[in-house]
């Protein structure tokens, strides 16, 4: 039960903070060495998970378990740190953009969802996703 709240947890905490970040990196930075960076410090964060979560079968093996998921989860990552980092730089405001972003997204994984992972959806879930496109009504409606 620990990590099913402690998951969600860390990926809202995480997400808020990488938005928060994203809307404070210097618009004069240049993007490529902007993310050059965080991608080193990335890799080093990853190794200390080592040490959390350690290889049992040796790198070797664990690579032989991965797909072409990992190198598509790369390019989705690149495409959503330089989309991000456009939009805060062409003005968007933070919490605008960030649920813009989220609600759209999910609305498009719903019937990937259904039809390729077989989700289930109540009608209570068909009520949030018809309160979330109103909500995205109200985020563009003009005043």
């Amino acid at each position: 039960m620990f990590l099913f709240y402690f998951s969600i947890t860390l990926a809202i905490c995480s997400s808020a903070l990488y938005h928060f970040v994203a809307k404070s990196t210097p618009s004069n930075a240049n993007f490529a060495v902007s993310l050059l960076v965080t991608y080193a410090v990335a890799f080093l964060v990853t190794l200390i998970g080592f040490f959390f979560f350690p290889v049992t079968n040796g790198i070797a093996a664990e690579l032989k378990q991965l797909n072409w998921a990992s190198i598509a989860l790369a390019v989705a990552i690149v495409g959503i740190e330089f989309g991000f980092l456009l939009t805060y730089r062409a003005g968007w405001n933070l919490g605008i953009a960030a649920v813009l972003v989220n609600v759209v997204a999910s609305l498009i994984l719903v019937p990937v969802a259904i039809f390729l992972f077989k989700d289930k959806l109540s009608w209570v879930n068909i009520a949030g996703i018809l309160v979330c496109l109103a909500g995205l009504v109200m985020l563009n409606w003009k005043r």
